[in-house]
Order: C-alpha cells, then sequence, then structure tokens
C-alpha cells in the first residue's frame, strides 16, 4: 500500500491543493529549461504569439524533459511519458495505464539539483515517504515560482503624468535582479483619501502574491518626487515576490533578515530613506 501523501502539492491520482506556506528562500524565477510567457498586459508592444489565449503558456527545453523522463524509465523499468506544467496547485501527479506510467510535474524541477529529482523519481516510482519529505520541502522553498493564482481585476496604468512604472521595473529589474523576474505585474494604485481628509498614514507600495502585482501610490506621480525614491519602492516590492514572508514561532515575519540585506543592496538606499523622511508630510498631504 502506497504512503500518505504528505504535502498538498504533491498528488498521486487524485491530488488535493492546500495552504501555501513558502519558505524565504531566493532562487531563478523558472526553471533554466523553460519559458513562461509574459504577461501580454505588461508589454508595451503587443505580442506576436499565435492563438495565445489558448496556446502553452510555457515553453519547454526538450532536452531537459527527456533527460527527466530518462530518469524515471531507469527506476521504473519500463515505458515513461512525462509532462511538464506550469499548474497553479498539483505540483505532481502520476498514474499507470495499461504498463505505463504517466507522470507530470511543474518546470520548477527541470533545474532542481540531483537529491531532489532522486527523490521525485522515488517517490513517483515506490511512493517513498521520506522521499515525500524532501519533494515537499523543495516546492515550499520554491512556491514564489508558481505562476499567479488569482486574476488581476481591470486594466493595468503603468505610464503615469511623470513616471513609467513599465519603465522603472524593467530597469530595476535589470540592475538589481539580472533581468530574472518576468512575472511580475505593475500598476498605479487608486486615490482613496477624500478631498478635504487628512491623511495619517500612506502605504506607498504593495504586492499581492496571489496576484504577483505591484500597486504604486499615485501620490508618487509627482514632478517633485525623484525617480529613485519611485525605483526604490519599486525595489522594495520586488523583493517581496522573491524573498516571501516567514513564519517563526507562528508569526509572520515579513522583513527577514536576507530581505534587509538585499533591501540595503539598493543602489540609492539611504538617499530614498532620507527623502522620505524629510518629505513624509508632504507625502501625506498630496494627492
Amino acid at each position: 500500500m502506497r504512503p500518505q501523501v504528505t504535502f498538498p502539492w504533491l498528488a498521486a491520482r487524485t491530488g488535493k491543493s492546500g495552504r501555501r506556506n513558502p519558505a524565504g528562500k531566493s532562487a531563478p524565477r523558472i526553471a533554466s529549461a523553460a519559458v513562461r510567457i509574459p504577461d501580454a498586459r505588461l508589454m508595451q508592444l503587443p505580442l506576436q504569439f499565435a492563438s495565445i489565449a489558448i496556446g502553452p503558456q510555457i515553453f519547454i527545453h526538450e532536452g531537459a524533459r527527456q533527460a527527466l523522463e530518462r530518469r524515471f524509465e531507469i527506476a521504473f523499468s519500463g515505458a515513461v511519458q512525462l509532462a511538464v506544467t506550469d499548474n497553479r496547485h498539483r505540483m505532481v501527479s502520476h498514474t499507470r495505464v495499461r504498463g505505463k506510467l504517466r507522470v507530470r510535474v511543474h518546470m520548477m524541477f527541470l533545474d532542481a539539483p540531483d537529491r531532489v529529482l532522486d527523490a521525485l523519481v522515488r517517490y513517483v516510482v515506490h511512493g517513498e515517504r521520506q522521499a515525500s519529505q524532501t519533494i515537499g520541502e523543495y516546492i515550499e522553498a520554491n512556491s514564489f515560482r508558481i505562476r499567479a493564482s488569482r486574476e488581476v481585476p481591470g486594466p493595468l496604468r503603468t505610464r503615469g503624468r511623470v513616471h513609467d512604472l513599465y519603465d522603472v521595473l524593467n530597469r530595476v529589474n535589470e540592475s538589481h535582479f539580472g533581468s530574472n523576474v518576468t512575472d511580475v505585474l505593475i500598476t498605479w494604485g487608486r486615490h482613496t483619501r477624500p478631498r478635504g481628509k487628512k491623511r495619517h498614514t500612506i502605504k506607498l507600495g504593495s504586492y499581492s502574491t496571489a496576484e504577483r502585482l505591484i500597486r504604486v501610490h499615485p501620490t508618487l506621480d509627482n514632478e517633485w518626487v525623484p525617480r529613485y525614491f519611485v525605483s526604490y519602492i519599486v525595489h522594495h516590492e520586488l523583493l517581496h515576490h522573491v524573498i516571501p514572508a516567514l513564519r517563526i514561532s507562528g508569526r509572520a515575519v515579513l522583513h527577514p533578515p536576507e530581505f534587509l540585506r538585499r533591501e540595503r543592496e539598493f543602489r540609492h538606499y539611504e538617499r530614498a530613506i532620507a527623502w522620505e523622511k524629510k518629505h513624509i508630510d508632504r507625502l501625506l498631504r498630496a494627492r
């Protein structure tokens, strides 16, 4: 009898989805042998992919897929059909049909270390409990590679009167993340303060994990707000995308040590902090 699957994103036959509890590790956004088609709403020029609405959402290096498939064939001693997916909930699933093993794995496994791939094969072929533990931990640590679980409502607004968030995002991504962040959207937020009302606090940026979306407060779209400060806000929210919150002793830590370390690597970090302190009253009054 197969041991019970202990992680919700692993599924044998039926599978179950569950709550995420990602670890705060940093890694490439997707496997090096996979390419996810970017969201068309974030592109300045229209994409030319044919039938993008119904076509594949990822392109997989066939050699990498075949190499992983061969691992399964050796362990299974029989025919194996491997599919690589971009699923949101089921990271590993498998069935046996008329002597053939059919396996579906998320593309994050294409560049997994050998110890993880060995555990993946042992879990699928032999149902090994310890292997499922290793696979579950790998999925938890790489959960930010999974595409958005909720669609963004309404159109994105990236071009403001003064600052173009599309350009800011691309430049920050290139200079601080090696252009490896390919699945984040960005938009100006909405004005929430009615005219004549005094604001006591202001949230200059936010990141939605479910939507993979950065929202920037429209107050920053003013001539007196320097470009480097807008870039600092975008850099901060991109770090939330790359380094998810940790849960320590039952408490969520939104800014773990690795987050704070990388935040200080922003080129204009000290300058941006000083500017915010000097202009916080003006930010609170502005629309």
